[in-house]
């Protein structure tokens, strides 16, 4: 997959099957668009593009610093590359931009920098200055300027339609489990191991402190969570607190600690992604550094058991 910032450096001779949309999350919903744009890239003989946004239009359009992702435009690319897409195509979201007229983004970036022969698009989809335009409008400029269109309609789970909107309500009231179903794949937390106050030592739970640089990334409801990740090429899986240490500390800073079994190693400075599996508890001020203890090895136990379950499937 090419990741193309600068339409101009497109090939002007290539013919496209398009796809549009902010996608965060890359759920099981966009996973159906996506399935669908690269067949049709493949019995076409066209290339198959993504266009998506950033930053979110949500975030330029409300001037909300207090909007949060599912994905960080890194970790969207990198799914979206698994897709098999030939091309994602970022456009830049500004006010401008968002008053661009329907048919003048039709014109100016399908047709002219995206050579679009044909467009593939969820069924919500809405575009233009204001949103003001839907597949409806997106079809009849079709007739008029020579693209044909392909609606995409919702994917449902339980007879509920997955929304991006969802995931995110499932993900801030921690249910892991729920989200991830919608999602079709482990939600996940990237960052960098940073040094912490040693307290998880001092428990005989030593912790990796994850430091998450994206401010609008979506952080789950605070709790003891069963997590994965790959290091030095090894599956290694933990139970991660993210919350604010009551019982050690009266902060409200929020901090993501792991603690990894049958694993050792300086991780500092090392990027990790921490994969997202199951929901233990909320986090609790217990009343003693014991009792915390004692519970800690209650989690490991319950995280134990649930990852024996992961391992008989």
């Amino acid at each position: 997959m090419e990741k193309v910032r600068n339409f101009n450096n497109l090939d002007s001779k290539i013919s496209t099957v398009v796809t549009i949309g902010t996608f965060d999350g890359v759920h099981l919903g966009h996973q159906k668009i996506l399935e669908r744009l690269v067949n049709t890239a493949n019995e076409t003989h066209l290339k198959s593009v993504v266009l998506t946004f950033f930053p979110h239009p949500r975030m330029v359009l409300q001037n909300d610093a207090n909007i949060k992702l599912i994905n960080t435009i890194e970790e969207r690319s990198a799914i979206l590359e698994q897709s098999g897409v030939d091309y994602l195509c970022v456009q830049k979201f500004t006010k401008e931009f968002s008053r661009l007229p329907a048919e003048d983004f039709v014109k100016k970036i399908l047709l002219e920098q995206l050579q679009a022969k044909r467009v593939i698009i969820g069924y919500d989809h809405h575009f233009g200055r204001n949103r003001s335009a839907n597949i409806d409008d997106l079809r009849k400029f079709g007739e008029l300027y020579g693209f044909e269109v392909e609606e995409i309609s919702a994917e449902d789970v339980d007879e509920v339609a997955v929304s991006s909107t969802k995931i995110r309500k499932a993900l801030a009231d921690g249910a892991i489990e729920k989200a991830n179903t919608y999602l079709g794949y482990p939600f996940c937390l990237n960052g960098t191991v940073v040094k912490g106050k040693q307290i998880g030592q001092q428990l005989q739970y030593p912790t990796a402190n994850l430091k998450i640089e994206e401010a609008y990334k979506l952080i789950p409801k605070h709790g003891v969570y069963v997590v994965k990740s790959e290091i030095e090429n090894k599956t290694v899986f933990g139970m991660m607190n993210i919350g604010n240490n009551p019982t050690i500390s009266d902060s409200t800073k929020q901090h993501i600690e792991i603690h990894f079994f049958d694993f050792k190693a300086n991780l500092y400075d090392t990027a990790l992604k921490i994969d997202m599996l199951h929901r233990l508890r909320d986090e609790k001020k217990f009343d003693s550094i014991e009792a915390l203890k004692h519970q800690l090895q209650q989690d490991q136990a319950d995280s134990l058991h649930f990852i024996s379950k992961l391992n008989d499937k």
